[in-house]
């Protein structure tokens, strides 16, 4: 089994730029362990678990992606997912157009002619920092919610179709295909 997600790349300065915010929002940011530069993306869509002979069902059926028009984005604030009054997820909210709702509502609807069941959790744009292993404290989470973030705009002209492998120490992404936006 694969298990697959569609996400948009951040470019390469926005990471750096994120990176450098993310330290100095935290200055004993090296005692914690931070998602892997390279996994820093936006989720569209977590497909979950797939036979390998879907994959390039998978692939082609969302090529109409390149079709869609590069997204104009803005980075907000960081904050938390919570579970049970816990957080449990860093993340960076991203504003852009509602464009993204209707390539989200595609990509479902598209995946949904291939048997995949629908996502049922509302999409809400964000960049994943760190998953909370629960020794991080109220300090932590005051130090990210009080940080000014200042104004990061920026474009996306890239999607992709991302395999995840799940491993004792992180996540490893292996891009399958690359969706260039017009």
């Amino acid at each position: 089994m694969n298990r697959l997600f569609v996400a948009l790349k951040i470019p390469d300065n926005v990471i750096e730029e994120i990176i450098f915010h993310r330290n100095a929002a935290f200055p004993g940011y090296e005692k914690f362990k931070w998602e892997p530069i390279e996994n820093i993306h936006i989720t569209l869509r977590f497909i979950g678990e797939v036979k390998t002979e879907m994959i390039e069902p998978i692939a082609k059926e969302l090529c109409f992606i390149e079709e869609f028009d590069s997204l104009i984005c803005k980075l907000t604030r960081f904050s938390f997912f919570y579970i049970n009054d816990q957080p449990k997820v860093l993340n960076l909210g991203v504003q852009t157009d509602r464009k993204i709702y209707e390539l989200v509502e595609k990509i479902n609807n598209r995946l949904e002619k291939l048997l995949i069941a629908p996502d049922k959790k509302r999409f809400i744009p964000h960049i994943t920092l760190k998953r909370m292993k629960g020794n991080e404290g109220g300090y932590f989470v005051n130090q990210f919610t009080s940080y000014y973030l200042p104004k990061i705009n920026f474009e996306i002209y890239e999607a992709a179709l991302i395999e995840s492998k799940l491993l004792a120490v992180a996540s490893e992404y292996t891009v399958i295909k690359n969706y260039l936006l017009r």
